[in-house]
């Protein structure tokens, strides 16, 4: 009763029966006072065991204590639980039966109704592969029954070899395997597709496939279906070697037709999840479905095979999101991957209607999209596009910077002209360009007397912003950093230090010191304190070797008159006993040159007869020749002077007044232009603006303005000249009258930028009053007849007023009508044709040419856009014909009026240039006979002639105009426009045409020469130079353009490159260079002459590659371009000069571009093969810097190659000897770092980690050119593979690991894997498991990051486990038959460890 109670009250849950000896029964006097009062359990409420289990846990053994716990656990279960008995199954034995017994055996399996333990004691034995799966399906065997059948049919079958030493459980999977996929192949050879017709067979061709007919059709589902019933069982249960199966499946997906890809692309999706967990599988998989995807888009029986191209869509889908490494392949990338995307895309195409759904759908999209851009990323880094932008160095920044320099204009506002950092610190790059700067405005290898005026403007302005900025930042001054930066590059430089450099120093460190950005006397001072020995001229230093600062003492000038400056620089140079320097002597006679030149400014009557030719500057040879300091020092401070004190003291305006100080104003300012003194120029012409009286000191001084124009504008004073002009435009306008010439320039000087907006709305409305008053509107305008008589008699004209009465006559006339200019200039050529046969004499010919000149002139100030215009039309149009009809006499009268056209400012130098004389170049260019000839010979020598006086000659008094120095400054001031945008681009685009000139053999000898002295003489035009440095792009695209045309024979090549190279190198200073001679080259790779070098040898790399394509020229051609690429890859060391001479190989045809990728190759060959037996890093860092940039030569050589996927042809001698090297150094550098990881904070492992990442890029740029793999390439490869695997794992953990490495190794190995060819349709086994690594993952370390580890699982050779038997694999027996859990999981190699577990388990 007692125990049944005790179960009884077990069922009320919570209650607990008194018993007798519990303590609360027990009655004492304590307990009845007090209480029942509990002890507790420990001595301290609050105790906890924490503490002492976890110190407990910091011990060694702790976790071998808890694994012994465990154990002891496992073991005593393993006692409690009851043990198995004994097995009684025993395999069913084989028996050989006859036909009829076999038939009715296999009639007994197919009745579900007798049970297989009645045909379970023995099996009939003879049929074997495809005739018993046909046996199977013929009787209907139901799938269980079969498979139990085979399953015993495969136990004894393999039970005789297993006592054989020889014996591998997975042989028999992997048999079973081959005999379901050939089985299944053999089913899908019968479907198929009909070949086409041929047209020359005799024969009737037909077609019967296996689905065409209804019965058979039947029959062969029938068939397929069971197989494909039994596949699916013996996949799942593991009794085919899955990775067998798999293999086979992507092998039939990459060579079925389409009519079998139907079921292929079924199987695929069936079983797709069994090759998602390996690259080996995926990639060739998805490769497959994106080459049928295509086929199927691009077959006529597209209509025909949705489902198949959307099952093909969906398994490419799966596999990318699945495992997205699989698509890290160049191939596919370039095959395939605009459909790859497009059919991602397509996936979310349709927007769900629930919101839910939609914000799953957008946040699935984002993920494919960024792993999409990641894919992509990965595979254009491989194939080398995009490759970032290098930093630019100190010579790619010099060749920005310098086009920048040499890009100011007479337009440029200096203020935004963004040369130096906006930083107000002296930091060491402003030191750089500060340096640049000034070797800029000095070196004779640039052009242009503006530079030192623009470099003084650029620091000042600098200097202002950043002392505005020290201000608010209470910072010291900029002035002392600058003055010690300055004086370093007086002191170092070499170009300073040239001697002939000194004027140039000289005249840029005079503006320093006018600007206050260098300081004469700290100057003197800092030399002084140094010590610096060969300052003065003394006799006792003579002997010595002066110091250069000595002649910057001496020609530097001081734009101010301090005594004690000039007293000091006095001791310094001569001593303190001198009283008389050679500076005073040398200011004496430069006076009395200058006062004998022009005595009425000191008082006195100019000579009499006194010839004023251009030349006239030779009288002041002291000038001319004194050091800058005396040059200015006289002009400033004593002409200056003098001269504004002569205009103060006159009265009355009076026409010999102004043609006084037009004399004066004229002989001074080319004076002061010889010496380079612009300052005294601007200034000089801004004080005579004030009393400018007469149009013709107007205009003289307008015209110097226009004529220096762009030193204005580095000097940064525009602001000042159109003040001075508006001022004057004021002054003229008050007094009722307008200059067209002053307002043109004064609009061209404010370019809408100094005027106030007021003054400019004047300014646009004075401009449009003086047209209408000169072109009054009119609805019915005047009619001009097409002759007009009055102009031929003015040839027999007695009175010198007849020019001006009759341009005021035909101007009253005919003002309204809007053509009558042209009128006038046509009838004036026509009356010019006849002055040769009115006047045999040629200066009375000229003289009389002179009168329709000044005719013309007087018809020019009476059109309110001047007579430029008219003319241009007329020599575009109908005066074509005209022009081409004049006699060499008649062309002698006609040069004579637009010469003197041009110096007063009627006719431009361009119009003549553009509409005529450039025509004519072209016509003649394009002779093609010897008619044509003879009709162009008199055109072209007076165009010539005429193109010679425009902007060659300088001489007066020739007969033709100038006559004196005063119109010969108004043709300067034309021929200067001729140099500047937008004119310059027109000359130089018209400048090939003199060379197909001198070559044209059907034009006289006298002509082409003529033309060769042109070109050769206007090279040499320091204006012409400075217009082809400023826009040297432009000289290229006009001589390209001609080179690229199919017009132009190929031997004419030679002379326009010839030609091209005379303008770029100066004559004087560097001979032509030799482009295919690389040394040559390299010696100009200087900044001031490195565009122009790359123009020369860009365009001679093109001349080659067409004497390559010529059969004539081929061999010589290719010899030189050998030499040259060799060349290249062998003097080429700097990034700079990789850089340089990629650009300059860009645009080249595949040929010539494949001559410098094999050389590029050979010369890395060389570098690889190098070694250094002392220190092996320190070798491969030294490789790595040689070899890197010539691959990224050789990358940008073959960049613009890999858009269309036509690579340059590489030599296969040379891909042989570059794989085989490059293995070799990868085989190298695996030991190095397997044994550098190894020693533990070594600083060579990064240097290591970088020649391996180099070496992998190389293997990249390898492999993304055609290959014929060749036996040893093959062999190689596996190695190869084997350690750039090793190379992996190096830098996964601990002392290697790598997060660039890593990355970059692994896809560097998927290429390789991906490119060693491998043959679908071959007879051997498919194994896309080739050259994969294998290895365990629980033999890598512990601590290698997840992302990593998952990566390398996908490489391994292995498929699904069997879900019955894959927790297996991380058990193991601990010596009891107990079963424990590994710490760290296991991983069976392969399906075939896998098989051998499944044969085990369920056979």
């Amino acid at each position: 009763m007692a125990s049944k109670g005790t179960h009884f009250w077990r069922w009320y849950i919570g209650f607990y029966p008194p018993r007798p000896n519990d303590v609360e029964e027990t009655l004492t006097a304590d307990n009845v006072k007090s209480g029942l009062v509990l002890q507790p359990e420990v001595l301290a409420e609050h105790f906890s065991q924490q503490h002492d289990i976890r110190k407990r846990l910091m011990q060694e053994d702790a976790l071998a204590a808890l694994e012994d716990v465990m154990n002891q656990i496992f073991a005593r279960k393993a006692e409690s639980a009851p043990s198995i008995p004994t097995s009684s199954f025993r395999l069913p034995s084989r028996v050989t039966l006859n036909d009829a017994k076999r038939q009715a055996w296999f009639a007994d399996l197919a009745n579900p109704d007798i049970p297989l333990s009645k045909l379970g004691k023995n099996v009939p034995h003879g049929a074997k592969g495809h005739d018993l799966l046909d046996l199977l399906h013929t009787n209907n065997v139901a799938i269980p029954r079969a498979v139990w059948f085979l399953r015993v049919f495969g136990a004894n079958e393999s039970a005789g070899l297993r006592n054989k030493p020889s014996y591998n459980p997975t042989q028999y999977s992997v048999e079973w395997a081959n005999v379901m996929t050939s089985y299944m192949k053999k089913q899908l050879a019968e479907i198929a597709l009909p070949s086409a017709p041929r047209l020359v067979a005799s024969i009737k061709q037909t077609f019967k496939g296996v689905l065409s007919d209804s019965e058979m059709r039947q029959k062969w589902i029938s068939r397929f279906t069971y197989c494909l019933s039994l596949l699916r069982t013996f996949y799942a249960e593991g009794l085919v070697d899955n990775r067998t199966f798999l293999a086979w499946l992507v092998q039939q997906m990459s060579t079925c037709n389409l009519a079998q890809a139907g079921f292929v692309v079924r199987l695929g999706d069936e079983y797709l999840d069994g090759m998602l967990v390996s690259r080996a599988l995926t990639r060739p998989f998805i490769e497959a479905c994106l080459a049928k995807f295509v086929e199927i888009e691009g077959s006529p029986a597209k209509e025909f095979l949705p489902n198949t191209a959307n099952i093909l869509r969906n398994l490419i889908s799966r596999s990318f999101a699945a495992l997205p490494d699989a698509c890290i392949s160049p191939r596919i990338y370039i095959q395939h991957g605009a459909i790859l995307e497009e059919i991602l895309m397509d996936n979310f195409a349709a927007v769900p209607a629930d919101s839910v759904l939609q914000q799953n759908v957008q946040v699935l999209r984002e993920a494919v999209v960024d792993t999409l851009a990641d894919v992509q990323r990965r595979n254009e880094a491989m194939l080398f596009q995009h490759l970032s932008p290098r930093v630019l160095g100190s010579l790619s920044s010099a060749l920005s910077d310098i086009k920048l320099l040499n890009s100011i204009s007479g337009k440029t506002d200096m203020s935004t002209v963004s040369l130096f950092d906006d930083y107000s610190e002296i930091s060491p790059s402003f030191s750089r360009k500060l340096d640049f700067l000034l070797t800029w405005s000095v070196t004779p290898l640039q052009y242009g007397d503006h530079r030192p005026y623009a470099a003084a403007c650029l620091l000042l302005l600098w200097r202002n912003k950043a002392e505005e900025r020290a201000i608010r930042r209470d910072a010291p001054s900029p002035d002392e950093q600058i003055q010690d930066v300055l004086f370093d590059w007086l002191d170092s430089s070499d170009v300073a230090g040239e001697p002939g450099n000194l004027p140039a120093v000289a005249l840029l460190f005079g503006q320093l010191v006018k600007h206050g950005l260098f300081s004469y006397g700290l100057y003197m001072q800092r030399l002084i304190a140094r010590g610096e020995s060969g300052l003065s001229y003394s006799q006792a230093s003579i002997e010595e070797e002066g110091s250069r600062h000595r002649q910057f003492l001496r020609w530097i000038p001081l734009h101010s008159s301090d005594t004690s400056l000039i007293s000091q620089r006095k001791v310094i140079l001569y001593g303190f006993r001198v009283r008389e320097t050679p500076e005073d002597a040398n200011e004496r006679e430069i006076r009395r040159e200058v006062r004998a030149l022009m005595p009425e400014l000191f008082g006195g009557e100019p000579r009499a007869g006194e010839p004023l030719n251009t030349m006239f500057w030779k009288s002041c040879a002291s000038l001319l020749s004194a050091p800058r300091y005396e040059q200015l020092k006289t002009l400033k401070q004593w002409f200056l002077p003098l001269y504004k004190k002569f205009l103060t003291s006159q009265g009355e305006p009076t026409f010999d007044t102004d043609n006084t100080i037009l004399r004066i104003f004229t002989l001074s300012t080319i004076i002061m232009a010889r010496v380079r003194s612009y300052g005294s120029i601007l200034d000089m012409s801004l004080y005579t603006l004030e009393y400018a009286n007469s149009s013709p000191l107007l205009t003289a001084v307008i015209e110097t303005i226009r004529q220096h124009i762009e030193v204005w504008a580095c000097m940064n004073r525009m602001r000042d000249v159109a003040s001075a002009l508006w001022t004057v435009h004021q002054t003229w306008r008050s007094r009722g009258s307008q200059n067209r010439v002053l307002l043109k320039l004064l609009a061209e000087v404010d370019n809408d930028r100094y005027l106030e907006p007021a003054a400019r709305e004047q300014m646009l409305s004075d401009i449009s009053a003086f047209s209408h008053a000169l072109f009054p509107s009119n609805e019915n305008p005047d009619t001009v007849p097409p002759v007009l008589p009055e102009i031929l008699l003015l040839a027999t004209a007695p009175n010198p007023e007849a020019p001006s009465l009759l341009a005021n006559s035909l101007w009253y006339k005919y003002m309204t009508s809007p053509d009558w200019a042209w009128k006038v200039w046509d009838n004036t050529i026509a009356s010019l044709r006849q002055i040769p046969v009115m006047m045999g004499d040629v200066p009375e010919r000229r003289a009389c040419a002179l009168r329709y000149a000044t005719f013309l002139l007087h018809v020019d100030q009476h059109l309110p856009r001047g007579f430029d215009e008219q003319i241009r039309a007329w020599f575009l149009g109908s005066g074509r014909n005209e022009v081409a009809a004049l006699t060499p006499d008649a062309w002698d009268v006609v040069t004579v009026v637009l010469l003197y056209l041009i110096c007063y400012g009627a006719l431009t130098t361009t119009t003549i240039l553009e509409s005529l004389i450039y025509q004519v170049w072209q016509a003649g260019a394009n002779v093609t006979s010897e008619e044509q000839a003879q009709s162009l010979e008199t055109l072209l020598s007076s165009v010539n002639t005429l193109f010679e006086h425009l902007l060659l000659r300088d001489e007066c008094g020739t007969g033709l105009p100038p006559v004196d120095v005063f119109e010969a400054q108004g043709l300067q001031t034309r021929r200067r426009d001729v140099f500047r945008e937008p004119h310059f681009s027109s000359l130089v685009a018209n400048f090939p045409a003199l060379v197909l000139i001198e070559q044209n053999r059907y034009l006289p000898e006298t002509l082409r020469a003529a033309s060769t002295t042109l070109r050769r003489t206007i090279c040499r035009v320091n204006v012409f130079r400075q217009g082809i440095y400023r826009d040297l792009d432009a000289v290229r695209l006009a001589f390209e353009r001609l080179l690229e045309s199919q017009n132009v024979p190929d031997e004419l090549h030679e002379p326009l490159v010839s030609a091209l190279r005379l303008m770029l190198n100066d004559p004087g200073q560097d001979g032509p260079v030799n482009a295919a001679e690389w040394s040559s080259a390299s010696s100009l790779l200087s900044p001031w002459k490195l565009a122009a070098t790359s123009i020369e040898i860009r365009l001679t790399i093109k001349q080659l590659g067409e004497g390559m394509a010529r059969e004539s020229t081929r061999l010589a051609a290719c010899a030189s371009l050998d030499k040259l690429a060799t060349a290249v890859f062998y003097h080429c060391k700097s990034p700079e000069e990789a850089d340089f001479v990629a650009e300059m190989i860009t645009d080249v045809g595949p040929t010539v571009a494949g001559k410098f990728v094999n050389a590029g190759l050979r010369r890395i060959v060389d570098i690889l093969r190098e070694t250094d037996s002392t220190n092996k890093i320190d070798a491969m860092t030294r490789l790595v810097s040689c070899a890197g940039e010539i691959l990224r030569l050789l990358a940008n050589i073959v960049a613009p190659f890999r858009k269309d996927a036509s690579l340059p042809q590489v030599d296969p001698s040379v891909q042989d000897h570059l794989f085989a090297a490059l293995c070799a150094k990868i085989a190298e550098m695996t030991e190095m770092m397997a044994a550098l990881v190894q020693q533990p904070w070594s600083e060579d492992i990064a240097r290591g980690s970088q020649a391996v990442i180099f070496l992998a890029r190389l293997l990249q740029f390898y492999l993304g050119f055609p290959n014929q793999w060749p036996q040893q390439g093959k062999d190689l490869s596996e190695k190869l593979c084997a350690n750039l695997t090793r190379l992996a794992l190096i830098h996964t953990t601990g002392e290697g690991l790598n997060m660039l490495a890593f990355p970059l190794i692994m896809d560097t190995l998927c290429y390789t894997l991906d490119e060693i060819p491998t043959d679908m349709k071959a007879t051997m086994p498919y194994d896309p498991f080739r050259n994969y690594p294998e290895f365990a993952l629980s033999d890598l370390p512990s601590d290698i990051p997840p992302e990593y580890k998952a990566r390398l699982r996908t490489m391994l050779p292995y498929v699904a486990l069997n879900p019955a038997v894959e927790d297996l694999v991380t058990a193991h027996g601990n010596g009891q038959s107990t079963l424990g859990t590994s710490l760290a999981p296991t991983h069976a190699a392969g399906a075939r460890t896998t098989a051998k577990q499944t044969t085990g388990a369920l056979l």
